[in-house]
Formats: structure tokens, sequence, C-alpha cells
């Protein structure tokens, strides 16, 4: 993929949406691209946030553990974003994601993702819409398990 074909794909990503094509090439010239295999592990759910990571090519399956074992709470794919919440909070990984097939990342450092958030307040307007979007998806699944254990 060449670096114009990553800033398309950063302009169709919400969060990147309004920011100007010379920033985004800057953010995808400056980003690392990193691969992983179906089964690889992006980071692990407790170790410390460096990074967050767009999907550019696959899917990735968010994991959480829980007494019974590891719960798939979300599936990642194209365009998604990952990894900003322990880089936004400065708090551990609060999940694991893993590679469910080939997946092909932009891999943004934490010192840049703050540049950029910095630089375009409308950004930080979209982390907080997406942040809230996830935690109604979480708090409607936890509302399900706890109705089913009610039954």
């Amino acid at each position: 993929m060449s670096l114009n074909e990553e800033v398309e794909l950063l302009r169709r990503i919400t969060l990147f949406a309004k920011i100007e094509p010379s920033k985004l090439k800057l953010l995808a010239f400056t980003s690392e691209r990193v691969i992983y295999e179906a089964g690889q592990e992006l980071f692990r759910q407790g170790d410390a946030g460096d990074s967050a990571y767009v999907v550019m090519e696959g899917q990735a399956d968010v994991l959480v553990d829980t007494p019974k074992g590891p719960l798939t709470v979300a599936t990642l794919g194209v365009n998604d974003i990952v990894g900003e919440i322990a880089i936004l909070c400065d708090v551990p990984r609060t999940a694991t994601v893993k590679a469910k097939s080939r997946l092909v990342t932009l891999r943004i450092a934490k010192d840049l993702f703050f540049r950029m958030v910095t630089e375009f307040p409308q950004m930080a307007i979209e982390i907080m819409r997406e942040l809230a979007h996830r935690l109604d998806q979480t708090n409607r699944k936890l509302r399900e398990a706890a109705a089913k254990r009610a039954d």
C-alpha cells in the first residue's frame, strides 16, 4: 500500500476525517505498518499502552479476561482503531487484541497520537463519541448477560 493509499484509508476513519491531507500524510509516514498472522496478539490486557492501531486489512478479536476464561467482546475490521484508551487514559490495556485473520495495521505511537489530538480538537470529540458508543455497547452486553443469569 502506498503512502497516498494509507492517507485515503485514514481519511475514511471518522476520527481523522477532518484532518487536512498534509497532516494525514505525516501521520501515515511517521506511523509503522505492522502485520500479524491469525492468532497473533497485538497486545495483552494489562500491558502498558504505548500506541494505537488502525486496522487496514483483516479482522481482530477484542477479548477480556473473565473468571471463566477470555470473552470476545468485539471484532474489529477495516478502518477500526484500537488501543487508544490505554494511551489516552494512561492506564494498562483494558483488553487483549488478537488477529482473527491476517491483519495489517498502522501503529501510531503515543506521542504522535497526542500531538494529533492537541492539534485537532475535532479528533478529541470523535474519540469521546467512539468511547461513549463502546461504553453503551458494553453496558448492553452486561445487561443481557445479567438477564440470562437471572433466568
